[in-house]
């Protein structure tokens, strides 16, 4: 009997430690925040018949998660700016760049129009529902804050700062992505063309990759915390999303109807993802 109460004992510590480390009241907090943000835009989506605005709400609401967290946490000073900051500045480009590109002065965003002519009498509920999931995502997408923040190193080192550099190449080559982009859309010769200029020539979607780079700064931070499977799960959700529900999906189906063979072509002979060497057509 006293064998079992010992390592029944020992297994409660190691819960009580992993708690510490993922924080779940942090995370519900978080939530919470994320919940309340996304019931206001709903709340614009109703009056407005516009649900734009809520990738842009997302972006924002991981920032101010990421802040939240940092100044709640009882971790090294260093480790909380360096989180906060690198979280902020990613938000911060993003949110900025949703909301000009698909928000001011925009009609809704292609994919809400037909959500909301699919769903009809119940676009209301069912927005409400994809609202709230976003929130949920925050929170979900917080745990490698969380586990950046805990991790037992405490001290700044060579991980945390393999981290630092990931956000700074990620934010860098989004920005550049979305720059050309724009670029190649302004210019009257070349409407109803796809963009192959620059980062468009190596990738049907840079601007995805490099935002998937952003989520495997925080497993580099947690580096050395036992929960750092969990901290994978950022780049494995991403991953999932991107490929499989909201991003390249849709994307590609758009291109392809407004752009038709030539996009076919472009998906022939260019990476649908990673940067690579473009292939010759067939």
């Amino acid at each position: 009997m006293a064998g079992s109460y010992s390592r029944s004992g020992a297994a409660g510590t190691r819960l009580i430690g992993m708690g510490a480390l993922l924080r779940p009241d942090l995370l519900g907090l978080s939530w919470a925040m994320a919940a309340g943000l996304m019931f206001v835009l709903w709340l614009r989506q109703r009056a407005t018949k516009d649900a734009s605005l809520v990738d842009a709400g997302w972006a924002a609401g991981l920032g101010v998660s990421a802040a939240l967290l940092a100044i709640l946490v009882d971790a090294p000073l260093p480790r909380r700016l360096l989180v906060a900051s690198l979280a902020g500045a990613w938000s911060l480009r993003l949110t900025l760049h949703l909301y000009l590109d698909r928000v001011r002065g925009k009609p809704e965003d292609g994919r809400y129009r037909k959500l909301r002519a699919d769903w009809g009498a119940a676009a209301q509920r069912n927005f409400l529902v994809f609202f709230q999931f976003q929130a949920l995502l925050v929170a979900v997408l917080s745990i490698p804050y969380v586990l950046a923040l805990t991790c037992p190193r405490g001290d700044l080192g060579v991980p945390d700062f393999v981290g630092a550099g990931l956000v700074v190449v990620s934010v860098l080559g989004e920005w550049i992505a979305d720059r050309q982009l724009a670029v190649h859309r302004a210019d009257p010769a070349r409407r109803g063309l796809t963009c192959r200029t620059g980062l468009w020539r190596y990738s049907r979607h840079p601007n995805y990759f490099f935002e998937w780079i952003q989520w495997w700064a925080w497993p580099a931070m947690a580096w050395g915390s036992p929960l750092l499977p969990a901290a994978l799960g950022g780049p494995a959700l991403m991953l999932f999303f991107l490929f499989k529900v909201t991003g390249i999906p849709p994307t590609e189906a758009r291109a392809l109807l407004s752009r038709g063979e030539d996009y076919r072509r472009y998906q022939r002979t260019t990476s649908v993802f990673v940067p690579w060497f473009p292939r010759s057509e067939p």
